[in-house]
């Protein structure tokens, strides 16, 4: 069986350069839609074959290398005792946000979410041998962030100040999460899962010293924890690079605050990097999309180890063409290293 190029990038031997799109199983798809005529998102997450389906779906219409489960960021709280639903104007709403305390005590440990293990193997069975899953988590300070702001947020002032007025309890709460995301990231791989990204969507929003102390510490044995090819995404990455590249992930995402022609960081890390066209891009006409798509390309060039992104993920409203145009482009592209 011919490894997957997404698989061999990992290796630094990749035939070419792989592309999958962050979000690339979701709201924009047609096919996504028809399903969610019928369903709603609690249910999309919840059973299986819905679920399987979705993840499934990028494979067929857009041709990228690798699958990402569909699952939500909160799928791991809603099993530790967090009353989680998904409201279709405001998103994940959770109804016992942690306030204090006294609200440790209805959070508990788990370590099997079977309808995650039942997805992941109806997707084994239906991708090609040549095209990897990636499963996936929240990292344990983004996910705390909802669970103490109540749902999402632009700024998560709650959050934010339950780390600065309690910051023992916060690190109380961090280890919890931590032991917990590494349970479940354990049995996504024992499911079938042939990579991991870990998102901290908000870590970048921490000063670098916060960062070194409430959420690098945490990531840090989450990557040494899972024994499977891993990625570290952060959003805003550039503040907390240099933590990033200490994470113990195979591969670091970033999003286009990190410029890819003239990172030294980078480049000295010697890890495999991931990014970062922005999804604002796929807005373009083809001509300026196309300039831009090879200009990334060729900045990667420097870098042994190389995975075609986004900045973050497809947002709702993109055309499917355009993110095809963007695979045919990555995936018929020449690669050849340059040596800085």
């Amino acid at each position: 069986m011919t490894e997957s190029v997404f698989l061999q990038a990992f290796k630094g031997n990749e035939e070419r350069v792989p592309v999958w799109f962050m979000r690339q199983a979701g709201r924009y798809l047609p096919e996504y839609q028809a399903i969610r005529k019928y369903h709603s998102l609690d249910e999309m997450f919840s059973t299986p074959e819905l679920a399987a389906e979705i993840t499934c779906q990028p494979i067929d219409i857009l041709r990228v290398d690798a699958a990402i489960l569909f699952a939500d960021i909160l799928t791991l709280p809603s099993h530790m005792g967090f009353d989680i639903h998904f409201d279709p104007q405001k998103g994940p709403v959770i109804g016992n946000p942690v306030s204090g305390a006294r609200d440790l005590s209805y959070i508990h440990d788990t370590d099997r979410i079977k309808h995650i293990e039942k997805t992941i193997a109806l997707v084994k069975d239906r991708l090609p041998a040549y095209i990897p899953l990636i499963g996936f988590a929240g990292s344990p300070f983004t996910v705390l962030c909802y669970c103490i702001e109540g749902g999402s947020s632009d700024r998560f002032k709650s959050a934010f100040a339950y780390m600065s007025e309690q910051p023992e309890q916060f690190k109380q709460l961090m280890e919890i999460f931590t032991r917990n995301t590494i349970n479940y990231l354990k049995m996504q791989r024992q499911a079938g899962a042939d990579a991991f990204q870990l998102f901290d969507t908000w870590a970048g929003m921490l000063a670098p010293e916060d960062y070194h102390a409430f959420v690098l510490p945490y990531v840090q044995r989450i990557f040494a924890a899972v024994d499977l090819p891993s990625i570290y995404y952060v959003k805003n990455s550039l503040p907390v690079l240099g933590g990033m590249v200490q994470s113990g992930a195979n591969f670091v995402s970033v999003d286009e605050t990190v410029p890819l022609d003239n990172c030294p960081l980078l480049e000295q890390s010697g890890l495999g990097v991931q990014g970062n066209l922005s999804n604002r891009a796929l807005y373009e006409d083809y001509p300026v999309l196309e300039q831009k798509v090879d200009k990334i390309l060729l900045d990667a060039s420097r870098f042994k180890k190389y995975i075609f992104n986004l900045n973050h993920g497809v947002l709702p409203d993109m055309n499917v063409e355009k993110l095809k145009f963007v695979t045919r482009k990555v995936q018929s592209f020449k690669r050849k290293l340059v040596k800085v």
